[in-house]
């Protein structure tokens, strides 16, 4: 599995933490940024991993901002994202089983270390389920087509 990751100055040590996770795992993983405590701004950085995510560079994304909502915003605006925001590991398999969730995105100011890489390992460790969630999916990629 490959992944991208991306942050703004919010969740950049819950990303850097992360990172360091999913490497330790033998999982693959292309940063794309930032890479410090500077205010940016996280659209840009959602733009990047959703285009990579999109373009299949990648198989899926996982963002984090200081609550995960701004990303998940941003990044379902790029064509061909479903990115979820999860603060428990719930969330983070009904995103994947119901959704076909392809972004994660998480919030550091909301949720501690221990409990991101749970839902990290949750949300990596569930598959799309198909069947009647399926058509589901399909309305909503429709939904992009009448832009």
């Amino acid at each position: 599995m490959k992944l991208a990751i991306g942050c703004d100055h919010g969740g950049y040590n819950l990303k850097e933490r992360l990172k360091k996770y999913l490497q330790d795992k033998k999982i693959e993983v292309v940063d794309c940024g930032t890479n410090s405590t500077e205010r940016v701004d996280y659209p840009d950085y959602a733009e990047k991993v959703g285009k990579m995510v999109a373009g299949g560079k990648v198989d899926r994304g996982i963002l984090v901002c200081g609550t995960g909502i701004g990303m998940s915003i941003a990044a379902n605006k790029v064509k061909g994202i479903r990115a979820a925001v999860c603060g428990d590991c719930y969330s983070a398999q009904k995103a994947r089983e119901h959704n076909d969730a392809n972004i994660l995105c998480l919030g550091e100011r909301v949720i501690g270390f221990g409990l991101a890489e749970q839902i990290l390992d949750t949300y990596l460790n569930n598959e799309f389920l198909g069947s009647y969630h399926r058509a589901r999916v399909e309305k909503i990629m429709n939904i992009e087509k009448e832009k």
